[in-house]
């Protein structure tokens, strides 16, 4: 049976299963067939190459929604440990869409925060699909003072599509959250380092994302809005998506190059759920290298460079007006 396939690995998957029916055949008919095993093996590496070095920001968009990716609790099983979850935001309840505790990361005590999607529809649902509440974000703002006051660095791991838009939430108020959020991230006085694993979308990213460092992942995308909802504005159609990734420049190379993000953190051929261990010690090493540096910067320092890091995104270039010419005259009304 085939395992999840996105359109693009097609070719890939069908030189795989050409692979095992070959190794099936030779096992049952007792026959030598390692030469044309070998043969189609080098025309799979190849394949692999071409196609996961030359992907378009609309395909690396598909693998930051792969349901195999790893998510949160996925790396802190392998990067951290006595990972002890606290709960609520003491003002409504417990939000399951956003993650947050103390860990251990290489004898550094840490506060994690993040948000983790479901495997299945039952933990979906109860993860609301990683779009967090509003007390999700209030829960993620009570660990970040907690951090603060026991001088605690944040780690946080972002992954949603973007914050839940449902009437409940607008109730509890989820702009506001965000946005209280966003204002006292900036002046929370400890290390701080956001890294986006998957997808990074609009102010439901952002709101565990004001850092003093900010990391992604090579197959992950960080957007004001989705490419879907892009497109449906621009291009009036949700089909063109794929065009509206490119125009949004949402990929990881993209941002490197504008300086939204500090550092890519590569990914293993064919996307981080292809090797969990691989990837998961390669974002160790990145969070560690970058705690390290921050953890030498005196406080006041470190919240000037993080306002300063965030006000120069974005730098609106004002055009010379252009010079007026004569008007041209009037008409004039016939009469008769």
């Amino acid at each position: 049976m085939r395992l999840f396939t996105l359109d693009f690995e097609k070719p890939i998957v069908d030189l795989e299963e050409t692979i095992a029916e070959l190794r099936k055949q030779a096992d049952e008919q007792k026959i030598d067939l390692s030469a044309q095993i070998k043969a189609i093996e080098e025309k799979l590496e190849k394949t692999r190459k071409e196609v996961f070095t030359n992907l378009t920001p609309w395909q690396r968009v598909q693998l930051a929604r792969h349901p195999k990716r790893p998510y949160m609790l996925d790396f802190l099983q392998r990067i951290a440990t006595d990972f002890t979850e606290l709960h609520g935001d003491r003002r409504f309840g417990d939000d399951h869409a956003i993650i947050g505790g103390l860990a251990t990361i290489d004898g550094q005590r840490v506060m994690v925060i993040g948000q983790q999607k479901g495997r299945d529809t039952k933990e979906n649902l109860m993860r609301n699909f990683g779009s967090p509440h509003p007390e999700g974000y209030r829960k993620a703002l009570r660990l970040m003072q907690l951090a603060e006051k026991f001088d605690l660095p944040v780690i946080c791991f972002i992954d949603t599509p973007g914050a839940y838009p449902g009437v409940g939430a607008e109730e509890r108020h989820i702009a506001e959250a965000i946005a209280v959020n966003l204002r006292e991230m900036m002046v929370l006085k400890t290390p701080m380092i956001a890294i986006v694993i998957g997808e990074g979308g609009s102010g439901g990213a952002l709101g565990i994302g004001v850092c003093d460092r900010v990391l992604i992942m090579e197959n992950a995308y960080y957007s004001v809005i989705s490419p879907e909802g892009c497109a449906a504005i621009l291009w009036k159609d949700r089909a063109a998506a794929s065009q509206a990734a490119a125009a949004l420049k949402i990929s990881a190379k993209d941002l490197l190059e504008l300086d939204i993000v500090d550092e890519v953190i590569p990914e293993p051929l064919g996307g981080a759920q292809k090797d969990y261990d691989a990837t998961a010690a390669t974002l160790k090493k990145a969070i560690l290298k970058h705690l390290d540096k921050l953890m030498d910067v005196k406080m006041s320092e470190l919240l000037e460079n993080r306002y300063k890091k965030f006000r120069k995104m974005g730098v609106v270039a004002k055009a010379e007006p252009k010079k007026r010419g004569k008007k041209a005259a009037l008409p004039v009304a016939q009469t008769t």
